[in-house]
């Protein structure tokens, strides 16, 4: 059973409109609301990772999801489940970390704390949509062009090196251990664009962004590869092309828009008539639908 096919079944028994995209779209409240969690020895590991990088990257994946909206984000609420054993100077550096992704304009107000036998982090994060246009994955159409911001491929580099007991290249381990959202990104379309767009962060691998927009917009989009914006010091590790494409944990930012919306980021691609995606790889074109993406991207519920 994989990941996408829980929400799948969720959808289903809830039969909720909102579900679906980075964030929750409550138009009557004017807001955009979105919940991740992190589970210790899944998503991080203490023996590599400091307890004040997990607050940090902790707050930076729910404020992905917010930037992908093209919303701003504002308030976050945190519940914590610590082992017996913990410490005040746990919760201390924690919350040092999670305050230093917040930096000035965001707010933790609120949480929870609980006893459990591993460490596990669950955020709620809440972004004002007041002068801004929110995205959606149903929204890419053809004639659009797709822009992406952030490097790929360094998150999923630097977690090969903490695997293999290694602190060199550190701007890859720091890719991974202290990700930043594309905050600006999504709040520069969020304000300035006018129509309907589609946006998605890439926290499960560039393919997956650009083949759930694909999926859900109903549209092909035609990718170049060497366009995508990834460290060429990836180039020394195998496989690293998949990296750019399948390594997760980047959250930079995909979005399909109208191709004289003028805004930061770089240009990969178009969108056009058809389903799924058409990358170009040295002069070869390879059709990814998307059951071949969800073969490979990241799976939390392996057996």
């Amino acid at each position: 059973m994989k990941e996408k096919e829980f929400i799948s079944v969720i959808k289903n028994v809830l039969n909720s409109d909102y579900i679906g995209d980075d964030c929750a779209y409550l138009k009557d409240l004017g807001i955009v609301v979105t919940h991740d969690s992190l589970v210790e020895d899944v998503h991080f590991r203490l023996d590599y990772m400091s307890v004040w990088q997990i607050g940090f990257k902790s707050v930076m994946v729910n404020l992905s999801d917010i930037a992908a909206s093209g919303a701003e984000p504002k308030y976050l609420t945190v519940s914590l489940s610590l082992p017996p054993m913990t410490d005040n100077d746990f919760v201390e550096n924690f919350y040092q970390g999670a305050k230093a992704a917040c930096g000035n304009a965001v707010e933790i107000v609120g949480g929870d704390i609980t006893g459990s036998d591993k460490v596990f982090v669950s955020i709620c994060a809440i972004g004002v949509s007041k002068g801004r246009k929110i995205s959606s994955r149903k929204s890419a159409k053809p004639g659009y062009k797709i822009v992406v911001s952030g490097m790929h491929g360094s998150s999923a580099s630097g977690l090969k090196l903490l695997e293999q007991g290694k602190n060199q290249p550190e701007k890859f381990i720091k890719a991974h251990l202290e990700p930043r959202a594309q905050l600006n990104f999504g709040k520069e379309i969020g304000a300035k664009v006018e129509q309907d767009y589609a946006m998605m962060d890439t926290s499960d691998g560039l393919m997956d962004a650009l083949s759930t927009i694909a999926n859900e917009s109903g549209v092909l989009l035609e990718i170049d590869f060497d366009k995508i914006p990834y460290d060429k010091e990836i180039e020394q590790f195998a496989g690293w092309r998949d990296m750019v494409l399948f390594g997760g944990e980047d959250y930079g930012l995909v979005a399909a828009v109208p191709a004289d919306f003028d805004c930061n980021g770089t240009v990969i691609g178009h969108v056009k008539q058809g389903k799924g995606v058409d990358l170009a790889i040295n002069g070869e074109i390879f059709h990814y639908t998307k059951e071949d993406v969800e073969k490979k991207i990241f799976e939390h519920f392996k057996s």
